[in-house]
Formats: C-alpha cells, structure tokens, sequence
C-alpha cells in the first residue's frame, strides 16, 4: 500500500521547499519531491536558484568583486596589492562549498519541519480515491498518494535553435557556473540579468566580453533614466553591449565558438569566442511529470495555466513559480508557495504581483519595483518624479561607489508611491524599503518625513522621496 500524504510537493526550490514547509506549520502531513542530485549523487534541494543560479552566481560575483576592487581600487584606500592573482579552481569550489551549504540548510528545515523526503523524479500515476497518485522514480520507485498536490518544478534554459547547449563551448547559466580557466573572449547572447552578471564576472576576471542583444534598447523592462545609467557605467568598465544585432550561424569547434551576426548597421560581423554563452530566456520545466495522465492543462508556451490562486484545472492540484505565469522569480515562487499552502488550510494566501521586487546583482547593482516612467507614461497616469544621485551621499563617498540614484515616482494627484528604482551601491537592499512602502501604500511625503540613519545609502531613498516635492536637503 502507498504512503498517504495530505499534500505532496513535486519540486524542491524556492516555490517547494518553502511550500512543503508552510504546508507542514500548518498542521498537513507533507511530502517534497526532488531529483537534483550533488556531485556524489545525493540529495541537493533548492532548484534551478541554489544550485545553477542565483546562489552560485552571487557567490561568484562577490569573488570576482573582490579581485577587481584588489586590482583597481584598493589603491586609492592606501592599500598596496601586488601580482594578484585568480585561483580559478579555488573560487568555484569556494561557489560549490555555498552551494552545498544551502542544499544542507534545506534538508535540514525539511527534517525540522517533519516534512517527507524523496529523491527522485515525482510523475502523476493517476488519480487515485480523494486525490492522486505520483510515482517517485529515484534509486528505487515507489508510489505515493496525495490529496493535494503542489507543482514547483521550476524552468529550464531556453537554447537557440540550432545552437544545442553542450556545456563545453556553448553554454547555459549551469555551464557558465562552471567555466575551469579565464576565457580570453567570452561571447554572450542576450542581456538579461544572466547575461550581464556572467559577463561581469568574467570581465572582472580578464574577459574580453561582448554581449549580443537583439532587441534595440538595453534592459527594456528597466525605467530609461536608470538603464541609461546602468549602461553607461557598464561601457566604462569594458563590457562590450551591442544592440539591435541579428545572429546567424553559430560554429562550435574545438577551440571555440564563431558567432556569425548582423548589427544595428546592418554590417555582417565574424565574432570568435572561446565560449558563448546563451542567456535568452527561460522555458516551464513539466518534462518527465506526466501531465497527459491526469489531463493537467498547459499553455502554448508549456506553462502549467493557472488562475489567479494558482488552481489549475484539476482539482486539489496547484502550481507556482517559474512553471506558471508571471515573473520567473526565487521570490515570487516562495509568495506563492506560502500562499497555496495557505489557501490550502482555508486561509486568504495573497501575492501582490505589484510589489514584488526586481534585482540585478552586477556594479552597480539595479533594482526597482512597480511601474516604469515609460509604463506610466503610456498608461496616462499623471505622476510627480524625484531623484537624487549617489554622487551627493556621503556613505557612498566613504564607500568610494557614487554611481547611479534612485528615483520615485509617485502620482500626482494622490502622491501614493508608484515606482521606485535604483542604480548604484547595495539597491538589492536598498529596495527592501520601497517595497515595504508601496504595500502599506504609502506616499513619497511619507518616506521624506521618516527619519533614516546618517550617514546611509538610504538617506538617498528619502532625498529621492524629498525631490517628488522639489525640496532636496542634500542636492
């Protein structure tokens, strides 16, 4: 006989774990599911986020920051540093290390939790009396039977058509964690957050980096002003971004790649790499989960379709994160899967899709939540904007990183805050605050008459909120 569970959790990343655990706190007996195995083969909980994203990435780039502040700005602090070198294979274990910390760390509030493991491969059986069957093929396979069940199976990397990732040459975010040695040209498809992180670690590190983006404007779905900003700073320090390119036939030999392209000119362009790396977006994973056995719906795009409480077409099945609509997003995966395992108990789980917070972690770090002025703009909602640099605060200037501002943008009838956006030192902490503000629904007056600590890169959000009314103190 199969073991029973009230609620079964296929997928063990930040949509899973975390739902399997609110799921557990809230009374349920509980099962999560995972096949990501470590380098011996056992368990490695966390998904696509821990193990191949956003951990190991942050790891790196914090390696690599170090090394290029060693090399370009220690000097300046009165610190002398000679012949530094990068010990390429000491820094991904190092990665590797914060990787299997956090696979550990997930076990372990599982186990706290009174939650059921299972390595392997969770798969719809069928449906089976007062719930369903899931299949978990592992070492061995066995069934199990679940009243509820929660899909957290994440995404996988998008490939170019033709171009199969082979995680030597031709690489995806897992492939460019694991790069061995410096490449002297490193080539990039798309500019996305994965783009210019692994770009920025490896130009760091002594790449010649070009980034190739097809769409003609950098970072779209950024405000102007701060892309702009970003932009800026990113030619200055080498980072090659071209625009509006059209790639063709892509090569893969044994000593690189060819990348064949057209520009913003329309001139053909030969560009040769030791590796490329293709970061064009991210596709729903239901590979392998059997979706045909229950008649679980799918979008066009593969996406488990969802309402707006992450209720599928079949009863008593849910699905968040990457596998769904919306925002592919560690963070927003962990809203929903706190919120279904609510909803779950008969509670009002909720996620506010217009707070929700967006980050990329390059120098300077970008940060911003809710609407754009563009998007403002083409919405017609009349709205105030302020701004303050970093260049006029005095922790930067201690820090010795005055680049970038926020900027609010807040309406001009009500001044409830309706953006905010950041470029410059620490924004992926700075935007903590904004966040906090647009979901109590607060106004830019409110933030400038809040008292922050001084000297702090915050007091730029309140000069930012001070400069919606025209009235800086600082600039």
């Amino acid at each position: 006989m199969s073991k029973q569970f009230d609620v079964v959790v296929i997928g063990g990343g930040p949509g899973g774990y975390i739902a399997a655990i609110r799921a557990a706190q809230l009374g349920f007996q509980v099962a999560c599911i995972d096949e990501w195995k470590n380098a011996a083969g056992g368990p490695a909980p966390g998904g696509t986020c821990t193990n191949v994203g956003c951990i190991p990435s942050k790891a790196l780039l914090q390696s690599s920051e170090h090394f290029d502040h060693a090399n370009h700005h220690f000097a300046e602090h009165g610190i002398s540093a000679k012949d530094v070198k990068m010990d390429v294979a000491k820094m991904i274990a190092r990665k590797d290390n914060v990787v299997k910390q956090n696979n550990d760390g997930i076990l372990y509030l599982l186990k706290k939790n009174k939650v059921t493991f299972f390595h392997g491969r969770g798969s719809f059986a069928g449906q089976a009396e007062g719930g369903y069957t899931i299949n978990v093929a592992g070492k061995t396979e066995e069934a199990i039977t679940a009243k509820q069940v929660i899909i957290a199976t994440g995404s996988n990397a998008r490939a170019l058509p033709g171009t199969p990732f082979d995680e030597v040459n031709v690489l995806s975010n897992d492939g460019a964690l694991r790069v061995g040695t410096v490449p002297k040209k490193l080539a990039l498809i798309g500019s996305g957050v994965i783009g210019l992180e692994m770009g920025s670690v490896w130009r760091r590190l002594g790449s010649e980096v070009t980034i190739l983006e097809g769409l003609p404007t950098f970072l779209g779905a950024v405000d102007e002003q701060i892309a702009k900003e970003a932009k800026k700073a990113f030619d200055k320090q080498g980072l090659k971004i071209e625009l509006g390119v059209k790639v063709g036939e892509i090569v893969n030999g044994k000593k690189g790649v060819t990348v064949n392209y057209t520009n913003a000119k329309g001139e053909a362009v030969v560009l040769d790499a030791d590796k490329l790396i293709i970061s064009i977006g991210r596709v729903p994973n239901t590979i392998g989960l059997n979706t045909e056995a229950v008649g679980l719906q799918l979008d066009e795009r593969g996406a488990i379709v969802v309402d707006a409480d992450c209720k599928t077409n079949l009863p008593g099945v849910w699905a968040v994160g990457d596998v769904v609509r919306g925002p592919m997003l560690a963070h927003k995966a962990e809203e929903e899967g706190v919120a279904v395992a609510e909803r779950i108990a008969g509670q009002h789980g909720h996620v506010n899709f217009n707070t929700i917070p967006w980050v990329i972690y390059t120098s300077p770090e970008i940060a911003w939540v809710g609407r754009t002025e563009q998007q403002l703009k083409a919405d017609g909602v009349a709205y105030k904007a302020g701004s303050f640099p970093f260049l006029a605060n005095g922790r930067a200037r201690a820090l010795g990183d005055t680049t970038g501002m926020v900027k609010m943008l807040a309406d001009a009838t009500t001044d409830e805050i309706l953006g905010v956006h950041i470029v410059g030192p620490m924004a992926s902490e700075l935007i903590a605050e904004a966040v906090v503000a647009m979901e109590f629904r607060a106004s830019a007056e409110d933030i400038a008459r809040i008292c922050h600590a001084h000297p702090s890169l915050s007091e730029s959000t309140k000069e930012a909120a001070l400069a919606v009314d025209k009235r800086t103190l600082n600039f």
